[in-house]
């Protein structure tokens, strides 16, 4: 991986961060302050936006330890596991939270239903991309015993030779 791909994706990573660190504070504000106006049960919602937010940065934050990881040339190992299944339970953690979310907004939407089935197609595409992760997790552990296995048969080799 080069050095400019890492510092760009490091910046998109930074500015995601600092955007969710923004709309967390902006909801605890909120919560804190504002109160209902009845039309919608918004200190749910605020929480479940913070949550959210939680689940959002601890995917974040182990993307860059695993960038990081990928820059050492260190990803194939045992380590990388942790963060890959932080990853996906944040992932899952997210869908939860957006069904939560569709739950909530349901009995506001009783004359177009539609909006429900959508919210809900959204929440099942991002348990997908929770899928999508853990597959890639498999290959992940493809590598690392392959690596394992090379350096073995390294290994042995240097003790023919």
């Amino acid at each position: 991986m080069g050095k400019l791909t890492v510092r760009a994706l490091r910046a998109v990573l930074a500015v995601v961060l600092a955007g969710t660190v923004f709309v967390q504070a902006g909801m605890v504000w909120a919560l804190v302050t504002d109160p209902e106006d009845g039309s919608l049960p918004l200190t749910p919602l605020r929480v479940i936006t913070i949550l959210g937010m939680v689940s959002a940065q601890v995917a974040l934050v182990c993307v860059w330890r695993l960038v990081t990881m990928v820059r050492r040339g260190t990803v194939f190992s045992h380590a990388a596991f942790r963060y890959v299944d932080f990853v996906i339970r944040a992932i899952v953690a997210a869908a939860l939270l957006w069904f939560a979310v569709t739950v909530i907004n349901a009995p506001g939407q009783r004359d177009d239903p539609g909006v429900s089935v959508i919210m809900g197609g959204i929440g099942v595409a991002i348990l997908g991309v929770a899928l999508i992760v853990l597959v890639l997790r498999m290959l992940l552990a493809q590598a690392v015993a392959r690596d394992v296995e090379a350096a073995q048969m390294r290994a042995e080799l240097d003790e023919v030779i």
